[in-house]
Protein backbone atom coordinates (compact mmCIF):
# COMPACT_ATOMS: atom_id res chain seq x y z
CA UNK A 1 0.00 0.00 0.00
CA UNK A 2 1.07 3.57 -0.55
CA UNK A 3 1.60 5.95 2.31
CA UNK A 4 -1.53 7.15 4.03
CA UNK A 5 -0.13 10.66 4.12
CA UNK A 6 -2.38 11.89 1.35
CA UNK A 7 -3.30 15.42 0.47
CA UNK A 8 -6.70 16.90 0.99
CA UNK A 9 -8.66 17.70 -2.14
CA UNK A 10 -8.37 21.41 -2.74
CA UNK A 11 -5.24 21.64 -0.60
CA UNK A 12 -2.41 20.38 -2.83
CA UNK A 13 0.64 19.35 -0.84
CA UNK A 14 -1.16 19.57 2.51
CA UNK A 15 -1.46 16.37 4.51
CA UNK A 16 -4.92 15.68 5.89
CA UNK A 17 -4.63 16.29 9.64
CA UNK A 18 -7.26 13.59 10.27
CA UNK A 19 -5.14 10.83 8.74
CA UNK A 20 -3.90 9.58 12.17
CA UNK A 21 -7.53 9.27 13.30
CA UNK A 22 -8.38 7.18 10.26
CA UNK A 23 -5.29 5.06 10.76
CA UNK A 24 -6.37 4.41 14.36
CA UNK A 25 -9.90 3.60 13.19
CA UNK A 26 -8.58 1.02 10.71
CA UNK A 27 -6.47 -0.68 13.36
CA UNK A 28 -9.39 -0.66 15.79
CA UNK A 29 -11.69 -2.21 13.19
CA UNK A 30 -9.28 -5.04 12.39
CA UNK A 31 -8.59 -5.79 16.07
CA UNK A 32 -12.30 -5.80 17.02
CA UNK A 33 -13.08 -8.06 14.06
CA UNK A 34 -10.56 -10.61 15.33
CA UNK A 35 -12.05 -10.21 18.82
CA UNK A 36 -15.52 -10.94 17.39
CA UNK A 37 -14.17 -14.05 15.67
CA UNK A 38 -12.95 -15.37 19.03
CA UNK A 39 -16.36 -14.86 20.63
CA UNK A 40 -18.18 -16.54 17.74
CA UNK A 41 -15.96 -19.60 18.17
CA UNK A 42 -16.54 -19.59 21.94
CA UNK A 43 -20.35 -19.30 21.68
CA UNK A 44 -20.89 -21.13 18.41
CA UNK A 45 -22.61 -24.17 19.87
CA UNK A 46 -25.05 -22.01 21.84
CA UNK A 47 -26.38 -19.91 18.97
CA UNK A 48 -29.90 -20.43 17.71
CA UNK A 49 -28.70 -20.12 14.11
CA UNK A 50 -24.97 -20.85 13.96
CA UNK A 51 -24.97 -20.68 10.15
CA UNK A 52 -26.25 -17.07 10.33
CA UNK A 53 -23.45 -16.20 12.76
CA UNK A 54 -20.93 -17.54 10.25
CA UNK A 55 -22.57 -15.51 7.47
CA UNK A 56 -22.44 -12.33 9.58
CA UNK A 57 -18.79 -13.00 10.37
CA UNK A 58 -17.97 -13.43 6.66
CA UNK A 59 -19.72 -10.16 5.78
CA UNK A 60 -17.89 -8.44 8.65
CA UNK A 61 -14.55 -9.66 7.35
CA UNK A 62 -15.27 -8.58 3.78
CA UNK A 63 -16.56 -5.19 4.91
CA UNK A 64 -13.56 -4.69 7.20
CA UNK A 65 -11.13 -5.42 4.36
CA UNK A 66 -13.02 -3.15 1.94
CA UNK A 67 -13.33 -0.17 4.28
CA UNK A 68 -9.75 -0.39 5.52
CA UNK A 69 -8.63 -0.28 1.89
CA UNK A 70 -10.92 2.67 1.07
CA UNK A 71 -10.19 4.65 4.22
CA UNK A 72 -6.45 4.24 3.68
CA UNK A 73 -6.57 7.04 1.08
CA UNK A 74 -8.11 10.46 1.55
CA UNK A 75 -10.03 10.15 -1.73
CA UNK A 76 -11.84 7.09 -0.38
CA UNK A 77 -13.19 8.79 2.75
CA UNK A 78 -16.41 10.04 1.24
CA UNK A 79 -19.60 10.98 3.06
CA UNK A 80 -21.51 8.37 1.10
CA UNK A 81 -19.18 5.54 2.12
CA UNK A 82 -19.21 6.54 5.79
CA UNK A 83 -23.03 6.71 5.77
CA UNK A 84 -23.14 3.26 4.14
CA UNK A 85 -20.63 2.05 6.75
CA UNK A 86 -22.96 3.14 9.55
CA UNK A 87 -25.89 1.36 7.88
CA UNK A 88 -23.97 -1.91 7.32
CA UNK A 89 -22.62 -2.04 10.88
CA UNK A 90 -26.08 -1.31 12.30
CA UNK A 91 -27.74 -4.06 10.27
CA UNK A 92 -25.08 -6.61 11.21
CA UNK A 93 -25.39 -5.66 14.86
CA UNK A 94 -29.19 -6.01 14.88
CA UNK A 95 -28.92 -9.41 13.18
CA UNK A 96 -27.91 -10.79 16.59
CA UNK A 97 -31.64 -10.80 17.39
CA UNK A 98 -31.93 -13.90 15.18
CA UNK A 99 -28.70 -15.55 16.37
CA UNK A 100 -28.42 -15.23 20.16
CA UNK A 101 -30.66 -17.44 22.33
CA UNK A 102 -32.86 -16.10 25.12
CA UNK A 103 -30.33 -16.82 27.85
CA UNK A 104 -27.55 -15.02 25.97
CA UNK A 105 -29.84 -12.04 25.51
CA UNK A 106 -31.00 -11.86 29.13
CA UNK A 107 -27.55 -12.32 30.65
CA UNK A 108 -25.87 -9.70 28.47
CA UNK A 109 -23.62 -12.07 26.51
CA UNK A 110 -21.71 -10.37 23.66
CA UNK A 111 -23.50 -9.97 20.34
CA UNK A 112 -22.00 -11.49 17.21
CA UNK A 113 -20.31 -8.22 16.21
CA UNK A 114 -19.47 -7.35 19.87
CA UNK A 115 -16.76 -4.64 20.06
CA UNK A 116 -16.81 -4.20 16.25
CA UNK A 117 -20.04 -2.25 16.70
CA UNK A 118 -18.41 1.04 17.94
CA UNK A 119 -16.32 1.30 14.76
CA UNK A 120 -19.30 3.03 13.14
CA UNK A 121 -18.91 5.73 15.78
CA UNK A 122 -15.17 6.19 15.22
CA UNK A 123 -15.66 6.43 11.44
CA UNK A 124 -18.43 9.01 11.81
CA UNK A 125 -16.41 11.07 14.27
CA UNK A 126 -13.35 11.09 12.01
CA UNK A 127 -15.40 12.14 8.99
CA UNK A 128 -18.00 14.52 10.44
CA UNK A 129 -16.47 15.77 13.66
CA UNK A 130 -18.17 16.08 17.04
CA UNK A 131 -21.71 16.39 15.66
CA UNK A 132 -21.38 13.27 13.50
CA UNK A 133 -19.62 11.32 16.23
CA UNK A 134 -22.26 12.07 18.86
CA UNK A 135 -25.10 11.31 16.41
CA UNK A 136 -23.55 7.94 15.53
CA UNK A 137 -22.98 7.22 19.22
CA UNK A 138 -26.63 7.90 20.00
CA UNK A 139 -27.75 5.66 17.12
CA UNK A 140 -25.47 2.83 18.29
CA UNK A 141 -26.72 3.20 21.88
CA UNK A 142 -30.39 3.13 20.83
CA UNK A 143 -29.80 -0.01 18.73
CA UNK A 144 -28.09 -1.63 21.72
CA UNK A 145 -31.11 -0.87 23.93
CA UNK A 146 -33.55 -2.19 21.32
CA UNK A 147 -31.58 -5.40 20.87
CA UNK A 148 -31.33 -6.14 24.58
CA UNK A 149 -34.85 -5.07 25.46
CA UNK A 150 -33.93 -3.91 28.98
CA UNK A 151 -31.91 -1.26 30.78
CA UNK A 152 -29.34 -1.87 33.48
CA UNK A 153 -26.04 -0.38 34.59
CA UNK A 154 -24.18 -2.20 31.81
CA UNK A 155 -26.43 -0.76 29.10
CA UNK A 156 -26.10 2.76 30.51
CA UNK A 157 -22.31 2.36 30.66
CA UNK A 158 -22.26 1.26 27.01
CA UNK A 159 -24.36 4.30 26.13
CA UNK A 160 -21.99 6.65 27.91
CA UNK A 161 -18.95 5.11 26.24
CA UNK A 162 -20.46 5.15 22.74
CA UNK A 163 -21.50 8.80 22.93
CA UNK A 164 -18.33 9.82 24.78
CA UNK A 165 -16.07 8.21 22.19
CA UNK A 166 -17.98 9.97 19.40
CA UNK A 167 -17.64 13.32 21.16
CA UNK A 168 -13.94 13.05 22.02
CA UNK A 169 -12.83 11.74 18.61
CA UNK A 170 -15.13 14.21 16.89
CA UNK A 171 -13.55 17.14 18.70
CA UNK A 172 -10.11 15.84 17.73
CA UNK A 173 -11.28 15.57 14.11
CA UNK A 174 -12.63 19.14 14.12
CA UNK A 175 -9.36 20.44 15.52
CA UNK A 176 -7.33 18.52 12.94
CA UNK A 177 -9.50 19.82 10.11
CA UNK A 178 -9.12 23.44 11.24
CA UNK A 179 -5.35 22.99 11.55
CA UNK A 180 -5.22 21.58 8.04
CA UNK A 181 -7.21 24.53 6.69
CA UNK A 182 -4.94 27.03 8.44
CA UNK A 183 -1.84 25.31 7.06
CA UNK A 184 -3.35 25.29 3.57
CA UNK A 185 -4.06 29.03 3.75
CA UNK A 186 -0.52 29.72 4.95
CA UNK A 187 0.96 27.66 2.11
CA UNK A 188 -1.22 29.42 -0.47
CA UNK A 189 -0.12 32.80 0.85
CA UNK A 190 3.51 31.70 0.81
CA UNK A 191 3.23 30.45 -2.76
CA UNK A 192 1.54 33.67 -3.89
CA UNK A 193 4.19 35.77 -2.15
CA UNK A 194 6.96 33.80 -3.84
CA UNK A 195 5.27 34.33 -7.20
CA UNK A 196 5.06 38.07 -6.63
CA UNK A 197 8.70 38.18 -5.61
CA UNK A 198 9.58 36.36 -8.81
CA UNK A 199 7.46 38.83 -10.76
CA UNK A 200 9.11 41.78 -9.01
CA UNK A 201 12.55 40.47 -9.95
CA UNK A 202 11.49 40.01 -13.58
CA UNK A 203 10.10 43.55 -13.86
CA UNK A 204 13.07 45.85 -13.90
CA UNK A 205 12.68 49.22 -12.23
CA UNK A 206 13.18 50.86 -15.63
CA UNK A 207 9.59 49.91 -16.52
CA UNK A 208 8.31 51.99 -13.63
CA UNK A 209 10.69 54.81 -14.53
CA UNK A 210 9.39 54.88 -18.10
CA UNK A 211 5.79 55.03 -16.89
CA UNK A 212 6.65 57.86 -14.50
CA UNK A 213 8.41 59.76 -17.28
CA UNK A 214 5.47 59.31 -19.65
CA UNK A 215 3.14 60.57 -16.92
CA UNK A 216 5.20 63.70 -16.23
CA UNK A 217 5.89 64.51 -19.87
CA UNK A 218 2.29 63.95 -20.91
CA UNK A 219 1.05 66.27 -18.17
CA UNK A 220 3.46 68.94 -19.42
CA UNK A 221 2.33 68.62 -23.04
CA UNK A 222 -1.39 68.66 -22.23
CA UNK A 223 -4.11 67.83 -24.70
CA UNK A 224 -4.34 64.19 -25.75
CA UNK A 225 -0.96 63.58 -24.16
CA UNK A 226 -2.50 64.45 -20.79
CA UNK A 227 -4.90 61.52 -21.13
CA UNK A 228 -1.96 59.22 -21.89
CA UNK A 229 -0.23 60.65 -18.83
CA UNK A 230 -3.25 59.81 -16.68
CA UNK A 231 -3.36 56.24 -17.99
CA UNK A 232 0.39 55.84 -17.46
CA UNK A 233 0.01 57.09 -13.90
CA UNK A 234 -2.77 54.62 -13.17
CA UNK A 235 -0.71 51.75 -14.58
CA UNK A 236 2.32 52.81 -12.55
CA UNK A 237 0.28 52.70 -9.34
CA UNK A 238 -1.26 49.36 -10.28
CA UNK A 239 2.12 47.86 -11.17
CA UNK A 240 3.72 49.04 -7.94
CA UNK A 241 0.81 47.59 -5.96
CA UNK A 242 1.07 44.31 -7.85
CA UNK A 243 4.73 43.72 -7.16
CA UNK A 244 4.52 44.97 -3.56
CA UNK A 245 1.34 43.31 -2.41
CA UNK A 246 1.56 40.48 0.10
CA UNK A 247 -1.56 38.32 -0.33
CA UNK A 248 -3.84 38.63 2.66
CA UNK A 249 -5.78 35.56 3.75
CA UNK A 250 -9.04 35.92 5.64
CA UNK A 251 -9.10 34.63 9.19
CA UNK A 252 -11.32 31.77 10.34
CA UNK A 253 -13.93 34.40 11.26
CA UNK A 254 -13.92 35.85 7.72
CA UNK A 255 -11.91 38.97 8.66
CA UNK A 256 -9.13 40.69 6.71
CA UNK A 257 -6.45 43.23 7.66
CA UNK A 258 -7.34 46.65 6.24
CA UNK A 259 -3.98 48.11 7.34
CA UNK A 260 -2.04 45.61 5.23
CA UNK A 261 -4.20 46.31 2.18
CA UNK A 262 -3.73 50.06 2.44
CA UNK A 263 0.04 49.88 2.84
CA UNK A 264 0.52 48.64 -0.72
CA UNK A 265 -0.95 51.91 -2.04
CA UNK A 266 2.15 53.76 -0.88
CA UNK A 267 4.16 55.43 -3.69
CA UNK A 268 6.51 58.38 -3.98
CA UNK A 269 3.51 60.72 -4.00
CA UNK A 270 1.23 58.82 -1.64
CA UNK A 271 2.04 58.47 2.05
CA UNK A 272 0.12 55.86 4.07
CA UNK A 273 -0.05 55.82 7.86
CA UNK A 274 -1.68 52.86 9.60
CA UNK A 275 -1.64 51.43 13.15
CA UNK A 276 1.16 49.06 14.03
CA UNK A 277 -1.31 46.26 14.79
CA UNK A 278 -3.64 44.59 12.25
CA UNK A 279 -7.00 46.30 11.75
CA UNK A 280 -9.30 43.31 11.28
CA UNK A 281 -12.66 43.88 9.63
CA UNK A 282 -15.13 41.59 7.86
CA UNK A 283 -13.88 40.81 4.37
CA UNK A 284 -16.69 42.72 2.52
CA UNK A 285 -16.17 45.81 4.70
CA UNK A 286 -12.41 45.67 4.21
CA UNK A 287 -12.77 45.39 0.42
CA UNK A 288 -15.27 48.27 0.25
CA UNK A 289 -13.07 50.61 2.30
CA UNK A 290 -10.04 49.68 0.22
CA UNK A 291 -12.03 50.54 -2.93
CA UNK A 292 -13.09 53.87 -1.40
CA UNK A 293 -9.47 54.83 -0.78
CA UNK A 294 -8.38 53.76 -4.26
CA UNK A 295 -11.17 55.80 -5.87
CA UNK A 296 -10.21 58.85 -3.81
CA UNK A 297 -6.56 58.45 -4.86
CA UNK A 298 -7.64 58.04 -8.49
CA UNK A 299 -9.45 61.38 -8.21
CA UNK A 300 -6.25 62.93 -6.89
CA UNK A 301 -4.38 61.55 -9.89
CA UNK A 302 -7.01 62.87 -12.32
CA UNK A 303 -7.76 66.28 -10.87
CA UNK A 304 -5.09 67.46 -8.41
CA UNK A 305 -2.23 67.79 -10.85
CA UNK A 306 0.93 65.88 -11.67
CA UNK A 307 2.86 67.18 -8.66
CA UNK A 308 0.10 66.77 -6.08
CA UNK A 309 0.77 64.58 -3.08
CA UNK A 310 -1.70 62.55 -1.06
CA UNK A 311 -1.82 61.24 2.50
CA UNK A 312 -3.86 58.28 3.72
CA UNK A 313 -4.45 57.92 7.45
CA UNK A 314 -6.16 54.94 9.11
CA UNK A 315 -7.26 55.15 12.73
CA UNK A 316 -8.80 52.34 14.76
CA UNK A 317 -11.14 53.46 17.55
CA UNK A 318 -13.06 51.22 19.95
CA UNK A 319 -16.37 51.68 18.13
CA UNK A 320 -15.40 52.80 14.64
CA UNK A 321 -12.72 52.95 11.97
CA UNK A 322 -11.70 56.36 10.62
CA UNK A 323 -10.10 56.82 7.19
CA UNK A 324 -8.74 60.13 5.92
CA UNK A 325 -7.53 60.81 2.39
CA UNK A 326 -5.99 64.26 1.92
CA UNK A 327 -4.17 65.92 -0.96
CA UNK A 328 -2.44 69.27 -1.54
CA UNK A 329 -4.11 69.92 -4.89
CA UNK A 330 -6.15 72.95 -5.97
CA UNK A 331 -9.27 71.80 -4.12
CA UNK A 332 -12.81 71.32 -5.43
CA UNK A 333 -14.82 74.42 -6.35
CA UNK A 334 -18.19 74.90 -4.67
CA UNK A 335 -20.90 72.92 -6.46
CA UNK A 336 -18.48 71.01 -8.69
CA UNK A 337 -19.51 67.57 -7.38
CA UNK A 338 -23.19 68.26 -7.99
CA UNK A 339 -22.37 69.50 -11.46
CA UNK A 340 -20.37 66.34 -12.22
CA UNK A 341 -23.23 64.16 -11.00
CA UNK A 342 -25.62 66.08 -13.25
CA UNK A 343 -23.31 65.39 -16.21
CA UNK A 344 -23.46 61.66 -15.47
CA UNK A 345 -20.01 61.35 -13.92
CA UNK A 346 -20.91 59.48 -10.76
CA UNK A 347 -17.49 58.29 -9.56
CA UNK A 348 -17.66 60.16 -6.27
CA UNK A 349 -21.38 59.65 -5.72
CA UNK A 350 -21.35 55.90 -6.31
CA UNK A 351 -17.83 54.66 -5.69
CA UNK A 352 -17.15 56.69 -2.56
CA UNK A 353 -20.32 57.98 -0.95
CA UNK A 354 -22.46 55.02 -2.03
CA UNK A 355 -20.09 52.47 -0.55
CA UNK A 356 -19.73 54.33 2.74
CA UNK A 357 -23.50 54.76 3.16
CA UNK A 358 -24.01 51.05 2.40
CA UNK A 359 -21.60 50.26 5.26
CA UNK A 360 -23.65 52.40 7.64
CA UNK A 361 -20.91 55.02 7.87
CA UNK A 362 -20.57 58.74 7.30
CA UNK A 363 -18.36 60.71 4.94
CA UNK A 364 -17.40 64.38 5.06
CA UNK A 365 -15.56 66.53 2.55
CA UNK A 366 -13.34 69.43 3.57
CA UNK A 367 -12.12 71.45 0.61
CA UNK A 368 -11.63 74.98 -0.61
CA UNK A 369 -10.00 76.47 -3.72
CA UNK A 370 -6.23 76.37 -3.30
CA UNK A 371 -6.37 74.42 -0.03
CA UNK A 372 -6.52 70.83 -1.22
CA UNK A 373 -9.14 68.20 -0.46
CA UNK A 374 -9.71 65.91 2.51
CA UNK A 375 -12.19 63.06 2.72
CA UNK A 376 -12.96 61.67 6.16
CA UNK A 377 -14.79 58.33 6.35
CA UNK A 378 -16.17 56.93 9.59
CA UNK A 379 -17.50 53.37 9.61
CA UNK A 380 -18.82 51.65 12.77
CA UNK A 381 -17.01 48.49 13.78
CA UNK A 382 -19.19 45.36 13.70
CA UNK A 383 -19.47 43.35 16.92
CA UNK A 384 -16.33 41.28 17.48
CA UNK A 385 -16.85 37.53 16.91
CA UNK A 386 -16.95 35.43 20.03
CA UNK A 387 -13.49 34.08 20.83
CA UNK A 388 -13.01 30.45 21.65
CA UNK A 389 -12.08 30.05 25.28
CA UNK A 390 -8.73 28.47 25.86
CA UNK A 391 -8.46 25.29 27.84
CA UNK A 392 -8.47 25.95 31.54
CA UNK A 393 -10.39 29.24 31.28
CA UNK A 394 -13.54 29.54 33.31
Amino acid sequence: MSSPQTSQPGHPGVTDGRTPLWRGHNVFRVVTFLYACCWVVAQFSQYRRPWLAVLVLVVMGAWTAFTVWRYWRRSGRTNRLVALDVAVVTVLFLSSEFILNDRQMSTGQPSVVTAWHPTMVTASAAQWGAVGGVAAGILAAVCNMLLRGYLDSGIWLDTLLLIGVGLVLGLASDTARRSTDRLARALRAEAATAERERLARSIHDSVLQVLARVRRRGAELGGEAAELARLAGEQEIALRALIATTPQESTEDGEADLAARLQVLRTGRIQVSVPGNPVLLPEPTCSDLHSVVREALANVERHAGADAKAWVLLEELPDEVVLSVRDDGPGIPQGRLEEAAGEGRLGVAKSIRGRVIALGGTITLDTAPGEGTEWEVRVPRPPAPAKRRKGGDR
